[in-house]
């Protein structure tokens, strides 16, 4: 009669003798993305077999500037700051019943030569956090004259097994009455910042998760600042 054998590593025999797979060895068995800005819960009880999460949070980037010149003037203006990122892995008894997810929503855009705001953090309970980008500034006033306006800095690190800042803004120079460069949005560890421009418009939007905003440029006529990127949180659930 043939026989089977069942490595322990991976198998069990239950009482009423069931061949089981031994809790934690399953591996990857399910993601969780939470995309949209807002306040979300993870229901530990939802995953009965949950042995450990992965957990990783990007935080929101920072919204641009606008720019609205005088005739025959320039404005430019700096980006807004990437959001922060951070991961960890946790062990399923580290749980609680339930954990608060939030998902920070990117800065807003400046109307007019009003500044950008800043983009939201992210966290998953008080275990994973990422700080959300600075929004760019309206320092710069309405000139003919070179004049270069630095870009806000990038958050500092969150929580987590491994965090990190997020991308500074881009800085923005004035040349003279006609020509200027704006700044660059910062970059995030899940997205970009939007590109630096040359010709008068609209700040620029980010790409991903979590880049802030280009800025916006002037040469006599009113444009906007554009929104950062959203935040996300991703949960693996592994078995």
């Amino acid at each position: 009669m043939a026989q089977v054998c069942v490595c322990s590593d991976y198998f069990t025999v239950d009482d009423d003798g069931r061949l089981c797979l031994v809790p934690g060895t399953m591996g990857l068995r399910e993601i969780l993305e939470f995309k949209d800005p807002g306040t979300f819960t993870f229901e530990k009880a939802d995953y009965p077999w949950l042995a450990r999460v992965f957990v990783r949070v990007q935080g929101a980037g920072g919204g641009s500037a606008g720019a609205n010149a005088a005739a025959n003037e320039t404005i430019v203006r700096p980006g807004g700051a990437g959001g922060g990122y951070s991961e960890r892995l946790i062990a399923a008894t580290t749980l609680g019943a339930s954990e608060s997810v939030v998902v920070g929503a990117g800065g807003t855009a400046g109307l007019a030569n009003n500044a950008g705001s800043a983009g939201g953090s992210s966290s998953f309970g008080g275990l994973v956090t990422a700080n959300g980008g600075a929004g760019g500034t309206a320092a710069q006033s309405s000139g003919t004259v070179a004049d270069a306006v630095q870009g806000p800095s990038g958050p500092i690190a969150g929580t987590g097994d491994w965090a990190m800042g997020g991308g500074a803004g881009g800085g923005a120079i004035r040349l003279n009455s006609t020509n200027g460069l704006a700044g660059m949005g910062g970059e995030s560890h899940l997205g970009h910042g939007g590109v630096a421009r040359s010709q008068e418009g609209s700040g620029t939007s980010p790409r991903g998760y979590g880049g802030g905003a280009g800025g916006a440029l002037s040469y006599g006529s009113s444009f906007d600042g554009a929104d950062g990127g959203d935040g996300i949180v991703i949960v693996e659930l592994h078995g």
